[in-house]
């Protein structure tokens, strides 16, 4: 691949900046906002006239997205965020005293949040790391929440058949695939969640606000819509005679959009989706864990503890340096990473590259002193 001619698709890292924080936001490639101009000038030409014409495109884009994902286009649905999807799927499962929610350690505070306002329904919060999950869970779990990777540490479980066997249980599993999904492979139809939300803003390459879910035949059969519009009628696209009265749902995962989209966000994320398809989800893996690689060597160097997980977020913590100093440091010099919970966070995307490593090196070390 000639990854400098695709590093040049993407205005943000011309101007100087080392950006090494991709888990925090993704750049946008020129494309992207493009898409948008686009859209935005189609509007002023056609006085929006064609509008029917507009969700042809947003199926187009939910065809893209199932590919990646290895999923169908019918179960896909647009969502703002992560939170809105579990919302939906938490609003659809009824609770009973004493049931509990399990979270896997150092998740991401949407999971945690969610889960522990299920006790005013009576539900029950348990934490525990991810090597006791199985022991820890019960015949009173009724769900599990968890991201692909973890936002505070890089660890990546291995999600393989974990759907399949939670539901032989009569337990469900909510993915969050937020820290992973446009940097690391993933196919649904091998994890068998009952759902998956992805926020694009990160490895997606997203503006903020563009995001999906994908919510298969099983778990539509029985979770009902938390949002009603005027879409939510299976023949909504007959706009000269809208169906009045209860309306019979869509069978797809758009019955649970309700309304209007926002399709400026929807081009965008077509662009950035199709260049991930491009460039090809296999090529972009392994990339993104060859740089990981190095930046985890360059780090043991200057005397952090790494863990080594197989994933693309690389964390340290130094053991006579205070995180949050160090990232503020590497501020000054353009240099962005992050600090979580006590380590630095340090994320590389496939545009990313080994000068860029070798200026965080540099600066790491100055640093450090």
């Amino acid at each position: 691949m000639d990854w400098a001619a695709i590093r040049a698709q993407f205005p943000a890292l011309q101007t100087g900046i080392t950006f090494l924080d991709t888990a925090s936001f993704g750049q946008l490639p020129e494309r992207t906002t493009a898409a948008v101009s686009r859209h935005f000038a189609h509007r002023d030409e056609d006085a929006c006239h064609d509008f029917l014409g507009w969700f042809d495109d947003a199926d187009r884009t939910r065809a893209a997205i199932a590919a990646l994902v290895h999923g169908a286009p019918g179960d896909i649905a647009f969502v703002p965020n992560t939170a809105t999807a579990l919302a939906t799927l938490i609003g659809g499962i009824e609770f009973a005293p004493g049931d509990e929610v399990m979270v896997p350690a150092n998740e991401f505070p949407n999971n945690v949040y969610a889960a522990a306002m299920l006790g005013r329904r009576g539900a029950v919060l348990r934490e525990c790391p991810w090597d006791q999950l199985d022991s820890a869970l019960s015949e009173r779990t009724r769900l599990v929440l968890m991201s692909t990777v973890s936002y505070t540490t890089g660890f990546r479980p291995p999600l393989s058949g974990f759907g399949a066997r939670l539901r032989d249980r009569g337990i469900h599993l909510f993915v969050d695939g937020t820290q992973s999904v446009g940097a690391l492979e993933l196919d649904v139809t091998d994890v068998q969640p009952t759902m998956l939300a992805v926020h694009g803003y990160k490895w997606l390459l997203c503006p903020n606000g563009a995001g999906f879910a994908w919510i298969p035949p099983e778990t539509r059969a029985w979770l009902e819509p938390t949002v009603i519009g005027w879409r939510s009628h299976r023949n909504w696209r007959n706009v000269d005679n809208l169906h009045h009265g209860q309306p019979e749902l869509p069978a797809a995962a758009e019955k649970y959009e309700g309304g209007m989209l926002p399709f400026a966000l929807i081009y965008a994320m077509d662009a950035s989706v199709n260049l991930l398809r491009e460039i090809g989800p296999s090529r972009i893996e392994a990339r993104v864990l060859e740089l990981a690689s190095e930046l985890r060597a360059i780090l043991r160097r200057r005397g952090a503890a790494v863990p080594e997980y197989d994933s693309q977020i690389v964390t340290a913590r130094f053991p006579n340096a205070d995180a949050v100093a160090l990232r503020r440091a590497l501020d000054e010099q353009r240099i962005y990473v992050s600090a979580r919970h006590g380590s630095l966070r340090v994320s590389a995307h496939f545009y990313n590259n080994e000068a860029d490593l070798a200026r965080f090196d540099g600066a790491l070390g100055h640093a450090l002193g």
